[in-house]
């Protein structure tokens, strides 16, 4: 990336003899949402903290808009941060907490208080400058200490987790008014979760971590379709893996047949003997009476029905697989869910697969 705000060279961190991140090479433009994601224990937290500057690192380089950080204390960098637990202050208003950072600028407190009503302003709460602290829902807390942290004008905002403690319901809503506020503001943020779902909801590009290493980086879209390893495929969403043996004719999968596919569909590079495919739920379909597959057709045995309202979904067992597919049906007028031991037409297209060296495995 040419217009990199922010370069992570060879970044390393050892905590003692444990070694917490392991060479991380990346660049986050500038006006970019960008997300770490990855378990618990995969060193993101730690990342996030080393751009803040509240962890030094063992070695490599930080550098955020062309300038070494190392050395440089955390309120000197173009950063802030909106912690986990929002880290608000109970018995300030809401004002209060959001002015706090203000306390020894220069502005004049006209300045102070029109630059206060606009924070609040641009995170809807306007109207709630004066109420106290401890009153607020949780969904609102948020929303205070992004504007605490964005009225400081950072060239970079740093979000560890901040949708953790919501519920459901206020989780999805904030993650888009997120991204509305980001646009709206233009500095590049990075997101810190474990959450796959709003990893790809939100973020322009993604680093999936495990270990202390970057699996792999890359927009949404290719991360989810196109994953370049059995792990990253099996922790972004939900993913079946069938065996399959690729040969010099072709590639046999267990309960599908023999298909021939094309080398993009090797991440890892094409390679002969077994191997893993992997298809998505939403990529295969059942069909009703009637209805003509576009692509292939298997028939099975449906083996579990699970109803979510929107979505029903299916895991169908096929002669010759070692474990049920699974997949998924939106729930439209006028088709019916099937019920547990009915037999099933499964239109699937070769196209969705992904295949990864090694022995299969079931659905994740």
């Amino acid at each position: 990336m040419t217009d990199a705000l922010i370069s992570l060279q060879g970044v390393q961190k050892y905590y003692g003899e444990y070694h917490a991140l392991r060479g991380i090479d990346a660049e986050i433009g500038a006006g970019e949402f960008f997300s770490l994601l990855g378990p618990s224990g995969c060193g993101k937290t730690t990342l996030l903290r080393a751009i803040a500057g509240f962890e030094d690192i063992s070695g490599g380089q930080i550098l955020l808009a062309g300038r070494d950080m190392a050395g440089v204390a955390p309120n000197k960098r173009p950063t802030n941060m909106v912690f986990q637990s929002y880290a608000i202050f109970p018995h300030l208003s809401v004002e209060q907490n959001v002015g706090f950072g203000l306390r020894r600028s220069d502005l004049s407190a006209a300045e102070k208080t029109h630059a206060i009503g606009a924070a609040l302003e641009m995170v809807g709460l306007g109207h709630l400058g004066k109420r106290a602290a401890h009153a607020l829902s949780g969904g609102q807390r948020q929303r205070v200490a992004l504007a605490r942290a964005l009225i400081l004008k950072p060239k970079v905002l740093l979000l560890d987790e901040p949708l953790s403690a919501l519920d459901r319901k206020m989780r999805e809503e904030m993650q888009v008014e997120l991204i509305k506020l980001q646009r709206e503001v233009g500095i590049t943020f990075i997101l810190v979760t474990h959450d796959q779902e709003e990893a790809l909801v939100m973020s322009d590009r993604i680093a999936v971590m495990f270990e202390g290493e970057i699996a792999q980086l890359d927009d949404p879209e290719v991360l989810y379709r196109r994953p370049a390893t059995r792990r990253v495929a099996d922790f972004i969403g939900v993913m079946n893996f069938l065996p399959g043996q690729a040969g010099s004719g072709g590639l046999d999968v267990a309960g599908l047949g023999r298909v021939e596919i094309d080398a993009v569909h090797w991440p890892q590079g094409k390679v002969l003997g077994a191997c893993a495919v992997g298809l998505r739920p939403e990529t295969m379909s059942l069909l009703y009476e009637g209805e003509v597959a576009r692509a292939r057709e298997v028939t099975g045995v449906i083996d579990e029905v699970v109803y979510y309202g929107d979505m029903t979904y299916y895991d169908v067992r096929l002669d010759g697989a070692p474990e049920p597919l699974r997949l998924s049906m939106r729930n439209v007028v006028g088709r019916d869910v099937l019920e547990v031991g009915a037999q099933a037409r499964l239109a699937w297209d070769p196209r969705a697969m992904v295949v990864f060296p090694g022995e299969g495995g079931s659905p994740a």
